[in-house]
């Protein structure tokens, strides 16, 4: 039996998408799917283009450039979400970064300011975000995040990265205690390996992507496509009475600690 999602009186705000491999636009090309009206934020002028080149010919979206760090950038989003909207039904916080110097040497020497850039963007950003979302999040609205199993585990290389991560699902369940009263939900999807721009800036993922789809129990890894439709269902009533999770799509590579032939 398949099930229909009808969000044609919906709306939602995706922010973070780079390209067409970023996750953010593999959830958005679910929501458009089934009718939601979307509006995107993107980070930096360098990439309107890219984000253009995908908006082409489709109806009910809308973007504008927004740094998520900036104070004055969310406001002048949220009230483009405001007059474009009216209110809110689903945030898409697609949004990490860490310089290359933070990944490329050793965790310990890690420096201040590289970790103050990895948490800030790839963390603090979902609580700004959602207070800046929060006045016109309709009651039963959802925020859904990105993460990754290196929150949990070590990932060669990923170094600070996995403790932003690990600060991005903390911060999901606070934030999910706190607006719960409100019927708005928070969760995010810890994704396994995936070929997107962010991927690209991890030395050696090549090789980890491989050995990924190896141990896993289905024997590949996750699809964008998959996590489109896991942030689907996490968004719309489907996911109802789901909050503060963390809900894996990674084809089961994050439950073994060695493949066994």
């Amino acid at each position: 039996m398949s099930i229909s999602v009808d969000l044609s009186s919906k709306t939602a705000l995706v922010m973070g998408v780079a390209n067409a491999r970023s996750l953010g636009w593999a959830i958005a090309e679910q929501l458009l799917a089934a009718g939601c009206r979307v509006g995107f934020s993107y980070q930096g002028e360098r990439l309107k283009g890219e984000l253009d080149k995908l908006l082409a010919g489709k109806e009910g979206v809308w973007a504008q450039q927004a740094d998520a760090t900036s104070e004055d950038d969310l406001t002048a989003l949220f009230a483009r979400v405001k007059a474009e909207f009216g209110t809110l039904d689903m945030l898409v916080h697609s949004i990490g970064f860490a310089p290359r110097s933070a990944m490329d040497g050793r965790f310990v020497d890690t420096t201040p300011e590289d970790w103050n850039t990895a948490l800030s963007v790839s963390a603090y950003t979902l609580v700004s975000t959602a207070r800046h979302a929060e006045p016109l999040l309709n009651a039963g609205g959802s925020i859904v995040s990105l993460t990754y199993h290196a929150s949990q585990q070590v990932v060669p290389k990923y170094n600070v990265m996995g403790v932003a991560k690990a600060a991005l699902e903390a911060a999901t369940r606070y934030l999910a205690s706190e607006m719960g009263a409100a019927g708005v939900r928070v969760n995010t999807i810890s994704a396994g390996p995936m070929r997107t721009i962010a991927a690209r800036s991890i030395p050696g993922f090549g090789a980890m992507y491989e050995k990924a789809a190896a141990a896993a129990p289905l024997g590949r890894n996750a699809t964008p496509e998959e996590v489109g439709k896991l942030a689907l269902f996490l968004l719309s009533d489907l996911g109802s009475g789901m909050t503060g999770q963390t809900v894996y799509v990674d084809a089961g590579a994050s439950i073994m600690t060695m493949k066994v032939d």
